[in-house]
């Protein structure tokens, strides 16, 4: 691996994901957030939903647009996005804050009255019921160690998709157990993953 791929230092002194220091926007994100453990039905709805629209764009986009997502749809309040209407839509469509993509946001109010159906509690279930164990997997020493899709993300995007969810395809489902912590895809050096199994001793 080359010296670029493993972990690097920041302004600070400690060692990160390189992901972690490529924009500033990133550094909070990298520390406080992807990686750790995410439960509720709608903070997972708010994920699902954030991977779909990062589809073919950077998370930078997105994660910028991050308050403007949460206004326009509802904090992301999985009954009441099922609620949204076709004057919903339009309003979305229209609104500077998000990305204005009718494809997504369609995915995005059909994948809500999906999740709603299932039942309170039962997409937080559903979507940890394929998370890896983290005993058989080693620690990864370079980004480039790093899968883009695994088996169980795999499976995921073919269980979301068999009840109906939209753009949730494998490499969004492995970007989503990312983020929520279904694995833990810190590097080996990376000062967040030692304070993580710290806090899981």
């Amino acid at each position: 691996m080359s010296a670029e791929d493993g972990a690097q230092p920041g302004p600070d002194g400690r060692l990160r994901c390189p992901w972690g220091l490529s924009a500033e926007d990133y550094v909070a994100y990298h520390d406080t957030e992807w990686g750790r453990a995410v439960h509720g039905d709608d903070a997972l709805y708010e994920r699902v939903t954030l991977e779909a629209f990062q589809s073919g764009l950077s998370w930078l986009t997105i994660l910028r647009r991050r308050e403007g997502f949460r206004a326009a749809f509802a904090g992301f309040r999985i009954a009441e996005v099922a609620s949204f209407t076709e004057a919903d839509e339009a309003r979305l469509l229209a609104d500077t804050g998000i990305i204005r993509n009718r494809a997504k946001i369609q995915a995005a109010i059909a994948n809500a009255k999906v999740a709603a159906s299932l039942g309170e509690g039962q997409l937080d279930a559903l979507i940890w019921s394929f998370a890896p164990d983290h005993e058989r997997r080693p620690a990864p020493r370079a980004h480039t160690g790093i899968p883009a899709v695994t088996a169980e993300s795999t499976a995921l995007a073919k269980d979301l998709k068999k009840r109906g969810f939209r753009f949730v395809g494998p490499t969004t489902a492995y970007a989503l157990m990312q983020a929520c912590g279904l694995v833990n895809d810190h590097l080996a050096d990376c000062w967040v993953r030692d304070q993580m199994q710290e806090g899981a001793g």
